[in-house]
């Protein structure tokens, strides 16, 4: 039995999805990744030499502004988790220029904040745009300092004059949703084309995103594939899943069914939900890759563990019927009950579960309401577990890059049916 999927990502589609989700007015966020490197990490390699660096503001301002930051210690904020954002994934800041800067991460890492700022501030003053780029993110996130948006736009700004692209890209998200000032649309759409030719992926995925969108810029299906090419090819999970998109519907590119699955392999591997998804499908029926049963249904019980209703609801039907893993109808059930929960019902697993004994109902139940956090070991009254509040899916496409700390987005829509 053959496991199929009616998805129709049509251009207009995407474009209309994409004009919820990337949230531009709202403020959509993710992770910054200027995140410093693990201890454990070498040294990464230094960019390429800047021509010019921004002059400092004026000295007077900046010891005022040193003194009265200095006394500020705050814990930080709780930042958005991975499977929110996918932005996610960090990317270790390049060595700068002063070969000793790397005790500013190092505080930073220690979440010794009022300890970085105070190392930052002077080398930012003496016109170091990686220090600058760290105190922009302390003001976003208001770590070790009062989160001043204003102020963080301010240092991103002097940063990314000096070319550096992780800047570009933070103040591009600020510009969009308006932080920091007014919304800037145009001057964000160049800050994250300068940032994505510097070689950041995440602004190349950004940018992507707006021409499809064809809101902000024209759209363009051919230069959106580009942008993803680009990002996928630097390891960006969720371009890779994107680019697959385009690849499996001849988006912006020739329909290309194997280059579709070798993309949703490696988003797969990079942890990407809905490519693992789409991918253990592809497995399954053998499209695009030969066929391999145990491991699709491996990676949809992986999927479904990290919350994806599509694969919980793929799981409940392998494990019923017994498709490429020994059938467990108990198991299987309380997939599909916990599916529901997320609004993916099936009248067919429906009828299963009226099948079941009471015995082995009961127990379905109970699984179910033991994995959705209930605390009961009893089926509900109504005969069916209680639905907390469960994060809805997450959007096929996200944008990534953005200031972390800012006030969360508007709940996210429903991905599209599946």
């Amino acid at each position: 039995m053959m496991i199929t999927r009616s998805i129709s990502i049509l251009t207009s589609a995407l474009a209309s999805v994409l004009a919820v989700t990337l949230l531009l007015t709202t403020g959509a966020l993710a992770q910054l990744s200027i995140t410093p490197p693990a201890a454990t990490q070498k040294e990464p390699a230094k960019k390429p030499a800047e021509k010019a660096k921004p002059k400092p503001p004026a000295a007077a301002a900046k010891k005022h502004e040193q003194k009265s930051e200095q006394k500020n210690e705050q814990k930080p904020e709780p930042k958005p988790s991975a499977a929110s954002s996918p932005a996610a994934s960090a990317t270790p800041s390049p060595e700068p220029d002063n070969p000793n800067v790397d005790v500013v991460y190092g505080a930073y890492q220690r979440a010794e904040y009022k300890t970085t700022f105070g190392l930052a501030l002077p080398r930012a003053q003496a016109g170091d745009v990686h220090a600058m780029t760290m105190l922009g993110e302390l003001y976003a996130n208001g770590l070790g300092v009062k989160r001043d948006y204003a102020k963080a736009a301010d240092w991103y700004k002097h940063a990314s004059d000096g070319g550096d692209r992780e800047a570009m890209l933070a103040l591009a998200m600020m510009r969009l949703g308006g932080f920091g000032g007014t919304t800037d649309k145009q001057e964000a759409v160049k800050l994250l084309a300068s940032a994505a030719k510097l070689g950041e992926p995440k602004a190349a995925y950004n940018l992507a995103l707006l021409y499809l969108d064809g809101q902000t810029l024209p759209q363009d299906l051919k230069r959106c594939a580009e942008l993803l090419r680009q990002a996928a090819d630097a390891g960006n999970a969720e371009a890779q899943y994107a680019l697959a998109t385009f690849y499996k519907e001849g988006t912006g590119v020739e329909k290309n069914m194997d280059t579709a699955v070798r993309l949703l392999q490696a988003a797969a591997l990079a942890d990407n939900v809905d490519a693992e998804v789409e991918y253990a499908i592809a497995l399954f029926n053998g499209t695009g890759t030969p066929r391999n049963e145990p491991a699709a249904v491996a990676l949809l019980r992986k999927a479904a563990k990290q919350g994806s209703a599509i694969a919980q609801n793929r799981l409940a039907w392998v494990l019923v019927n017994g498709m490429g893993t020994p059938m467990d109808k108990v198991q299987g059930l309380k997939w599909h009950l916990v599916a529901k929960t997320q609004g993916k019902g099936d009248p067919a697993l429906d009828e299963e579960l009226a099948k079941l004994s009471p015995e082995d109902r009961a127990k379905a139940e109970a699984l179910a309401h033991r994995w959705l956090g209930d605390k009961v070991d009893s089926p509900a009254s109504a005969g069916q577990p209680q639905a907390r509040a469960v994060a809805q899916p997450t959007p096929f496409i996200m944008p990534q890059g953005g200031v972390p700390g800012m006030p969360a987005p508007l709940p996210s829509p429903a991905a599209p049916k599946r």
